[in-house]
């Protein structure tokens, strides 16, 4: 499946910076899960459940609202509007100077799981990384870039200024399956079967007694999987 991809889309850097300022006049959240990261992550909702902007909990499937800064915010608004699909949480997410978010995984993070979040740069520096698995996107304040968070991913902010990006969690339709195609997504790839890593394993112990080059290949490609979903083959 894609893993990350930067979207035809490039925004007005001024513009972001504008309504970031009128969201910054506003107390911001410390992040709920502190086992996740250390330093400070902070936290700012434009569209949340409650409709309050300190709600930054990001539910799947919930029914969100635009918190009353939102309306204050034309620019931001304008570039939740320009997706034509639903939208869940809308946040904005802060990581202060010498702060990094552990590496971990979210669940039906990927858009082969109906959901797909957008990172949209405002401020960063060159010293912030962004690592999914294990490879570093570049991204640039303006930027709009798509990120399969299923897959183990990891940030540290080892610059002098806060980084902190416009994120939107959407919900797929027929208008992002157009977006994803002219992309490159690959609608194929989805559509085969799905096995778990205990699942592979029996079928690499049962290939094995084969001994044919079919199944060597075979194992080959489950092993290939089971290192790239799980970081390695189980001891």
């Amino acid at each position: 499946m894609m893993e990350s991809c930067r979207l035809p889309f490039l925004f007005d850097i001024q513009k972001l910076r504008a309504d970031l300022s009128i969201c910054q006049a506003s107390e911001w959240s410390l992040h709920f899960n502190k086992n996740d990261f250390t330093g400070t992550w902070t936290s700012f909702a434009l569209r949340s459940i409650s409709g309050k902007e300190l709600d930054i909990l990001a539910t799947p499937k919930a029914s969100c609202q635009n918190t009353p800064t939102l309306e204050k915010c034309p620019y931001f608004k304008s570039i939740i509007d320009s997706f034509e699909c639903p939208k869940e949480t809308v946040r904005l997410l802060s990581l202060s100077p010498g702060s990094y978010i552990k590496e971990h995984k979210d669940a039906d993070g990927g858009y082969e799981d109906n959901f797909f979040r957008i990172h949209i740069p405002i401020q960063t520096n060159e010293k912030v990384i962004f690592r999914l698995k294990g490879q570093t996107l570049p991204m640039k304040p303006g930027e709009c870039w798509y990120a399969n968070f299923n897959l183990p991913h990891y940030v540290s902010n080892e610059g002098e200024n806060d980084r902190i990006h416009l994120v939107l969690d959407c919900l797929r339709n027929d208008w992002s399956d157009k977006l994803f195609a002219e992309i490159g997504y690959d609608f194929e790839e989805e559509k085969k079967p799905k096995y778990d890593i205990q699942t592979k394993l029996m079928m690499i112990e049962q290939l094995s007694l084969m001994g044919t080059d079919t199944a060597k290949n075979l194992i080959l490609q489950l092993k290939a999987e089971i290192e790239s979903a799980n970081g390695g083959l189980p001891a």
